[in-house]
């Protein structure tokens, strides 16, 4: 891959990670919330979903969700087994933060994954995604402990994903800006990991 291709894909990648995934992450995770008000609010927030045609749905969902998130998770993949980290010669702050992205990159492939297959392939076999669902699924204690894991990884590597792509796309080049940015982008993944947290619980 020449040096100039490489430069567009990563830009298409950092982009494709705040929209439309991360807007997505954020969308999802805010309707996930309606679940700490009862099984009830849950499904009529959800059922709102029900209103859309089925074709339109389908097209939103492979254009805006499915095809952006296998190429941001393949490409990120890729990134993460060919890019080099310093942190064993430097050890900084931002070096280790490098570090978790490539982590918690991977580990979402693996956790998006298993989360489509168990609701939206189910739904597609037949099965009603809805509170009971998913309070079946988090009863298990190992799943409910994957899906916190999976949650924080998202709410993290969305975070850190705004940091680089405010410093790649130039919007923060000083130092002063970069570190505002990053007390910003911190203080957004704590408030976004305590609602998804907080909206897996509802369903134990």
């Amino acid at each position: 891959m020449s040096k100039n291709h490489e430069f567009y894909w990563r830009r298409l990648h950092s982009l494709l990670g705040i929209i439309p995934v991360g807007l997505f992450l954020v969308f999802h995770l805010s309707l996930n919330f309606t679940a700490t008000g009862g099984e009830e609010n849950y499904n009529n927030s959800i059922g709102i979903m029900e209103l859309v045609p089925h074709w339109l749905l389908l097209i939103v969902e492979w254009v805006v969700i499915y095809i952006p998130i296998l190429f941001h998770g393949l490409y990120g993949v890729f990134i993460a087994f060919t890019a080099t980290s310093n942190i064993q010669r430097f050890g900084t702050f931002r070096n280790w933060m490098f570090m978790l992205q490539r982590i918690s990159g991977v580990f979402l492939v693996i956790f998006i994954a298993w989360h489509i297959f168990q609701t939206r392939i189910q739904k597609a076999l037949g099965a009603d995604v809805d509170f009971n669902m998913m309070e079946e699924i988090v009863a298990n204690p190992f799943m409910l402990a994957f899906y916190i894991l999976g949650i924080l990884a998202a709410t993290f590597h969305l975070a850190n994903g705004i940091w680089s792509f405010l410093v790649s796309w130039g919007i923060t080049q000083s130092k002063s800006s970069q570190k505002v940015a990053t007390y910003v982008t911190m203080i957004f993944f704590v408030l976004l990991s305590i609602i998804g947290v907080a909206a897996i619980l509802a369903f134990v």
